[in-house]
C-alpha cells in the first residue's frame, strides 16, 4: 500500500550501501558499510529538505514577532471566534506568513522514518507479529526485499556492528533471531544491548540539546505563551525520554538513523541561525548608513523645507504673472492691443460707449 515510500527509501539505501561497500577494507557484508548507508540516507533526505527547513525557521521567527498583534486580536475578538479567525488570516496574508511551512520538514520525515523501519524489518520476515510474514529462515534468506536481491538480504543478515546485527533490537523474539543462524550466528541479547543502549542515550541527549537550542532562541513573549511553554517541556523532557523508553523496540539501524538525524539538525540549526543573524546585522548596518547619508554634515545649518516651499511658490506666482502680462500685451486683429481695448471701454447695443472707468469705480465701492 505504501510502496511509493518503500521503494524510494530502499533505492537510496541500496545506492549508499554500494558506494561504501566499494571502499577497500569494508566490502559488501560489512556492518560499517550498511550503517553508513543508513546515515547517508538521512543526510540525503535532510539535503532535500534544507530549503523547507530554512522556511520553517523563518516562519517560527515571524510567528514570534507577530505574537503581540495576535494577542491583541485574541483580546479584541474573544467573543467572536469567526471574526478572530478571519482577522488572523488577514494578518497572515499581510505578512506573508504560512503556518504549514513550520510543519513541512517534520511531516516529510515521518514517512521516511516509517519507510526505513518497514524496509529494515523486511530483511527478517520470520516473525508472526504486525507486518511480518512468518517465513522460515531459508525462505527469508532467498526472498528479495523491494530493490534488494536475495543476495543483498543475505549480506544484510551477515552484517554486524560491534557483534550485533543492525536489524536486531533488544526485544527481538527468539524465533526471529534464528534467521541469523547461518549468517554469522545467533546474536545474544547482551551483544545487542551493548550497542543499542549507548545509541539510545546518545539519541536522547541529542534530542534534548536540539530542543534546548530552539528554546533558547525563542523570545520572552513567545516562551511566556502557555501553549509554547507546554511544547517546550515536551520537547525538552518527554521526547528524549520517549527515545529511551521506545529504544528497546527499535532496530539498531533505526537508532543510527535517529542519532544521525539529530546530529545533522544540531549542525544545521547553528548554520541557518548564524546566517540569519548576519542578515539582520547587515540590514541594521544598511539602515544606519542610509540615515548617516541623509543627516546634515557637522557644522552645517539644517535646511528648512518650509523656506524652500515658499520660495518655489513665489517663483511660480511670478511666472504666472508674467504670463498674464504677456497675454494682455498681445495685439488684436484690428491693430490695437487688448489692453487698449479694455481701457477704451465697450460699446452699448445702442452705439453709445460704456465708460471704461465704471468697472474700476464699482470695484472701489465694493472695496
Amino acid at each position: 500500500m505504501l510502496d511509493f515510500i518503500y521503494y524510494p527509501v530502499s533505492w537510496i539505501l541500496w545506492f549508499w550501501h554500494r558506494v561504501f561497500a566499494a571502499i577497500p577494507g569494508l566490502g559488501k557484508d560489512s556492518g560499517l558499510a550498511w550503517s553508513l548507508g543508513v546515515v547517508f540516507l538521512v543526510f540525503t533526505l535532510r539535503i532535500v529538505l534544507y530549503k523547507p527547513f530554512v522556511k520553517q525557521v523563518r516562519t517560527t521567527k515571524q510567528m514570534q514577532e507577530l505574537q503581540p498583534q495576535i494577542k491583541e486580536l485574541q483580546k479584541k475578538y474573544k467573543n467572536d471566534r469567526q471574526k478572530m479567525a478571519l482577522e488572523m488570516q488577514k494578518l497572515q496574508k499581510e505578512h506573508g506568513f504560512n503556518p504549514l511551512m513550520g510543519c513541512l520538514p517534520i511531516l516529510a520525515q515521518v514517512p521516511v522514518f516509517l519507510g526505513l523501519f518497514h524496509v529494515l524489518r523486511s530483511f527478517n520476515r520470520t516473525g508472526h507479529g504486525f507486518g511480518q510474514l512468518g517465513m522460515s529462515p531459508e525462505e527469508n534468506a532467498n526472498t528479495a526485499n523491494y530493490v534488494f536481491s536475495a543476495a543483498d538480504v543475505q549480506s544484510f543478515l551477515s552484517a554486524r556492528i560491534f557483534g550485533a546485527p543492525i536489524s536486531a533490537f533488544i526485544t527481538t523474539p527468539t524465533a526471529e533471531l534464528q534467521a541469523f543462524a547461518d549468517y554469522g550466528g545467533i546474536p545474544s541479547r547482551l551483544s545487542i544491548a551493548l550497542v543499542a543502549i549507548p545509541l539510545m542515550v546518545i539519541a536522547g541527549l541529542a534530542t534534548h540539546f536540539n530542543a534546548r537550542a530552539s528554546v533558547n532562541r525563542q523570545s520572552e513573549e513567545a516562551a511566556a505563551n502557555p501553549q509554547a511553554a507546554l511544547m517546550n517541556k515536551l520537547a525538552l523532557w518527554v521526547f528524549p525520554l520517549g527515545v529511551l523508553v521506545g529504544g528497546p523496540f527499535l532496530p539498531i539501524a533505526i537508532l543510527l538513523y535517529w542519532v544521525a538525524n539529530n546530529i545533522w539538525t544540531y549542525g544545521q540549526q547553528h548554520l541557518v541561525f548564524g546566517r540569519m543573524e548576519k542578515e539582520e546585522k547587515a540590514k541594521k548596518q544598511a539602515k544606519l548608513e542610509q540615515r548617516a547619508q541623509h543627516a546634515p554634515k557637522p557644522g552645517a545649518k539644517p535646511i528648512s523645507t518650509k523656506k524652500k516651499s515658499t520660495a518655489v511658490d513665489a517663483k511660480t506666482a511670478d511666472s504666472a504673472l508674467a504670463d498674464d502680462e504677456s497675454v494682455d500685451a498681445e495685439p488684436s486683429t484690428n491693430g490695437t492691443s487688448k489692453s487698449a481695448n479694455r481701457g477704451s471701454g465697450q460699446r452699448r447695443p445702442g452705439g453709445q460707449k460704456r465708460p471704461g472707468s465704471r468697472g474700476r469705480a464699482n470695484q472701489k465701492r465694493r472695496r
